[in-house]
């Protein structure tokens, strides 16, 4: 502590030790290779982490109730097949499957809920079930394979619908972009800038004060476990949309990051507790260096080792922060 002037080192890193990182990352790869910084990586990067914020974004909504939601990367799979398989093999039109794909994933929500909620099972037991329920639905459902254009059926039916343009188009840069952007800007504004949100603190913050304030805090975690489905949902559909087709387990892959994301930004500008901005910002740092990482031609069986260590030290910074 600096005499006098109320400055503190710890306290300063503690707010934008994130920021630190990425700008410390950054420079790094910059200086080791020259293509780093060129505008085609860094959309590159921005791309990356898209899906995996929009997933995040949903996670950061159930921590704020002072819940967890493992079974994001499940609901992403289910979304994924879904949609895909309205559009191949019930040639439905593209309005209808979204719908369709949307509504059905929210059904992981009501399971959850019932869990949860009604049944008063911890967060991490529940979800983790759920989760493991989704992956053998989504498997049973595709056949343990893939669903792409031109593909037969399970029985060997063949089909013959296709994945609209428009749909396609919403995996590609710009619009995944511009939807993650959205997705972040919405969540800052319902946790930070309405009443609902505010609650939803409440809620998590200290669950028993909040009831006994009259808060119907079974309300808002319930519509906490909804909106984190549906954020997942969406990036299910986002997944399907990036490589034009449903793969087995497609989701899985972004579970970790996604957790890891948000828990990162707990510590964003000192607020010590989700947030959206933040989880884009952890989003981010996991981006810079993944990519930086792959430039470098780092195995990819590697890249685990990375973000399980990033998300052991996210960890702990938060839980040693609400210990200190």
């Amino acid at each position: 502590m600096k005499r006098g002037t109320g400055f503190s080192w710890g306290a300063f890193f503690g707010r934008w030790g994130v920021l630190i990182a990425i700008g410390l990352i950054t420079v790094v790869f910059a200086a080791l290779l020259p293509t780093f910084l060129s505008p085609s990586n860094l959309i590159s990067i921005l791309r990356s982490i898209s899906i995996v914020t929009v997933i995040a974004i949903g996670l950061t909504i159930a921590l704020a109730v002072n819940g967890l939601d493992l079974s994001i990367g499940s609901t992403a799979t289910l979304a994924s097949s879904l949609v895909v398989s309205f559009f191949v093999w019930y040639s439905l039109p593209f309005s209808i499957s979204l719908a369709l794909a949307l509504i059905l994933s929210l059904s992981v929500a009501l399971v959850n809920i019932l869990l949860i909620v009604k049944f008063r099972i911890p967060d991490l037991v529940a979800t983790l079930s759920t989760m493991f329920i989704l992956e053998g639905i989504a498997m049973t459902y595709i056949g343990c394979g893939s669903i792409s254009e031109g593909m037969p059926r399970l029985d060997g039916t063949p089909t013959y619908g296709t994945i609209p343009p428009l749909f396609k188009a919403l995996g590609q840069v710009p619009a995944i972009i511009v939807i993650m952007l959205v997705a972040v800007a919405l969540v800052h504004i319902f946790l930070n800038h309405t009443r609902y949100g505010r609650l939803m603190y409440a809620t998590g913050g200290n669950l028993e004060a909040a009831r006994l304030a009259g808060i119907p805090v079974d309300r808002y975690r319930a519509l906490a476990y909804v909106l984190s489905a549906l954020f997942a949902a969406v990036g299910g559909i986002l997944i399907a949309s990036r490589i034009g087709s449903a793969q087995v387990n497609a989701g899985a892959g972004y579970l970790m990051p996604a957790v890891a994301a948000a828990f990162i930004g707990f510590s964003f500008a000192g607020q010590g507790k989700p947030n959206a901005i933040g989880t884009f910002a952890g989003a981010v740092l996991i981006g810079v260096l993944e990519n930086g990482l792959v430039m470098m031609s780092v195995p990819y069986y590697s890249m685990n080792i990375v973000k399980g260590t990033i998300l052991a030290l996210a960890l702990a910074s938060t839980y040693w922060h609400k210990k200190h």
